[in-house]
């Protein structure tokens, strides 16, 4: 079995991002299964064409999506990405995107498909706060994922795929007064995500 995991580099004025370093961390295989790590661009461009040659390339059985959420205090496991890109703050090549489609022609939603409810089940087990997300937002982490599932499905492949927010770091929220949550568990965190979607029978 393979899993595709990615983070982000840091935007917004961020010296981090602690999906990255969260993916960074994990071991190069899990039960078994090798893991492909990936860093992506915040870019919605950089999104759309990295993502469908690395999903082709390396055929994954999974792939995990993660970004980091700043101002949510816990995980949360996004259920659906949808086909529109929309930002007021312009992603790291300056690009702003109104009511526009990730892809022309797409379905207007995907479900994710890596096991949402068990994954948060698991991370509470583990005294990690955690929940299910209704909405991944319209910047490119919902570029993202929208990608990764429209390609998946495209493609005819049978890969699980979905995408994980986290919180901010400690050393993010050290100037600011906004929810964080330790790297150490942010990275615990992902690990057991990853551990119940290649574990996941359903």
């Amino acid at each position: 079995m393979k899993v595709l995991v990615t983070g982000f580099e840091p935007f917004g004025g961020e010296s981090i991002n602690p999906s990255w370093e969260a993916v960074k961390a994990l071991p190069d295989e899990i039960n078994g299964a090798e893991l492909v790590k990936h860093r992506l661009p915040v870019t919605f461009g950089g999104v759309r064409e990295i993502l469908p040659r690395l999903i082709v390339k390396e055929r994954p059985d999974v792939v995990v999506l993660t970004g980091q959420a700043g101002g949510r205090p816990n995980i949360t496991v996004e259920r659906v990405a949808i086909n529109v890109m929309d930002s007021k703050m312009p992603d790291n090549e300056g690009f702003a995107p109104e009511d526009e489609p990730v892809f022309e022609g797409a379905p207007a939603a995907y479900f994710a498909t890596i096991p949402i409810k068990a994954i948060v089940k698991a991370l509470r087990e583990e005294k990690i706060p955690a929940s299910v997300s209704n909405t991944a937002g319209t910047y490119v982490c919902n570029t993202a994922m929208f990608t990764a599932l429209h390609t998946i499905a495209v493609a005819g492949m049978e890969t699980r795929a979905g995408f994980i927010h986290v919180p901010f770091s400690h050393e993010q929220a050290l100037d600011k007064p906004r929810p964080s949550m330790a790297q150490e568990t942010i990275n615990r965190a992902i690990k057991r995500a990853v551990e119940v979607s290649i574990e996941w029978e359903g």
